[in-house]
Order: structure tokens, then sequence, then C-alpha cells
């Protein structure tokens, strides 16, 4: 079963109600210092009441505190301090990576997951189909694709023995 993560910066009904059943919403808003707990709580009901799993991103204390089903931990957040929190069983903590170093990182984190990207966009951490390959083999953890997925290059993932992706245009 191929599981999809719509990062979203918004909550906007619209976008959200075009997803199918296995797509995880990922809440992230980098552009506020404070988490507005009274959106997140929102967005959270709004996705269990459309049978969506929801993460949060970059706040595993929040998460916790929130009862989310997961949290998304991004490349640049290197911080140990989630390991000593008690979680549910059912809650998922996924993280990103962009080369071997950071995917050492997650591990040390304890991720059940590791975004990996980029592997179409061609951005600075642009990685394409061959270093994507040999870095998603370097790890044990479960790889998801990010960067530059559309509707016409999802067939290549395929060719990755790669199902689960990431992304934010493809959702749109």
């Amino acid at each position: 079963m191929i599981k999809k993560y719509y990062f979203i910066s918004k909550f906007d009904t619209n976008n959200i109600n075009k997803q199918d059943k296995q797509t995880t919403i990922i809440y992230r808003n980098y552009s506020s210092e404070t988490q507005n707990q009274k959106l997140i709580l929102k967005i959270k009901k709004y996705c269990k009441k459309k049978s969506f799993k929801f993460y949060l991103s970059n706040n595993v204390k929040l998460a916790v505190k929130l009862d989310l089903d997961g949290v998304y931990i991004p490349a640049f957040n290197k911080s140990l301090k989630h390991l000593a929190y008690s979680y549910k069983k059912k809650f998922k903590i996924i993280g990103s990576a962009h080369n071997l170093k950071e995917i050492r990182v997650k591990e040390t984190q304890n991720v059940q997951s590791i975004v990996l990207s980029s592997l179409f966009k061609k951005n600075k951490n642009y990685l394409g189909i061959n270093k994507f390959k040999i870095l998603s083999n370097l790890t044990k953890k479960n790889i998801i694709a990010l960067g530059g997925i559309s509707k016409l290059n999802k067939k290549k993932l395929i060719l990755l023995n790669q199902s689960d992706f990431a992304g934010i245009s493809y959702f749109e």
C-alpha cells in the first residue's frame, strides 16, 4: 500500500478534501515562533473526521500533548530531547534527510521513516535517481521520496523500489 505525505502550511479544506485515505497530512508552519494550538486542534479534528493521519512538524512535545498521530522532524533539527518522552504505540516519528550524515542523525533520533530529498526537483538538495538509490540502500529505515514528484514521473518510483512519497504541489 502506497503511503502519501502532504505538507501543508495553511489549513485549506479544498486541497485536503481531494486526497485519498492513504494520505497523511503534515502541518508545518515555520513562519511564526509559536504554534497556534487552536488551529492545530482544528486541523486534527478535521483530519480525524475525514480519516486522515495528522502529523505536526518540528514540535514533538506539542504533538504528544495534543495526541496527534505523529511528528515530522526536519533535517535541520538534530535534537535528541524527544527520546526522553513517552508515546502511545501508534505515535509515529518521521524525519527528513538530504545526505548520509543527516540519515545517520535521523537513525539516532529513532525515526520510523526518513523523507529523502530531493529526488527530481533540481534544487540545492538535488540527488537524482542514482544518488537517491545509493543513499536509500545505506539505511534499514523506510524511505519516503520527496522533491519534484508529479503525476508524470511518479511511475519512476517503481524503478527505485519506492512506493511512499511526499510533496506539496503533487497534492494541490
